[in-house]
């Protein structure tokens, strides 16, 4: 009788760890498909930046190196190839289209021109999916991590490898952006 009292025990033992082990999976799995929203935003990102580019150069001539920044940065943001890179080439990209977005206020001709006011409305319009796609990536690594960080599940974490997972963070940038816009009647 405690031979199979103990054999039981050991059973519901690896079964709870299985459980564990497999909702860390499931937490995981999450996170890269939450991801995944994201790369889809940025790839519209990225095919509208082009155009975008385009459509200003035709105005802004003397705004050479901003849109060559732009360029890069999208050149970069493309080649990422982990979450992580994605994460700090997007986060630069959105930077330099935001300084586009502060150099176009320079030009009355553009800000009529209907080909630049319909990109300038889907890049708003993606701007605004990415910020939602954003936060359910974070909502998702912030479970992930809250999952692979508490006990009992952080023993299992630690033996098979999970690890802290980044937020999708404008880090530097969100002091730029979160500041007013400075305003100059002179």
């Amino acid at each position: 009788m405690p031979l199979l009292l103990i054999g039981i025990v050991i059973i519901v033992i690896i079964f709870w760890l299985i459980s564990i082990y497999n909702s860390l999976v499931r937490l995981r799995n999450t996170r890269q498909n939450a991801f995944a929203d994201i790369d889809v935003q940025l790839r519209q990102r990225h095919d509208l930046v082009p155009q975008l580019v385009e459509t200003v150069k035709g105005y802004a001539t003397h705004e050479r190196e901003l849109l060559l920044r732009i360029t890069q940065a999208r050149t970069a943001a493309m080649s990422a190839t982990t979450i992580d890179e994605k994460i700090k080439t997007e986060t630069q990209l959105s930077a330099a289209l935001q300084g586009l977005k502060v150099s176009v206020e320079a030009y009355p001709d553009l800000k009529a021109n209907q080909n630049f006011l319909q990109l300038q409305e889907e890049l708003s319009d993606i701007e605004n999916k990415l910020a939602a796609a954003r936060r359910y990536f974070n909502a998702a690594t912030t479970e992930y991590n809250s999952g692979i960080e508490t006990f009992p599940s952080n023993m299992i974490a630690n033996n098979f490898g999970f690890k802290r997972e980044t937020m999708f963070d404008l880090g530097e940038e969100r002091k730029s952006m979160e500041e007013p816009p400075k305003i100059s009647f002179t």
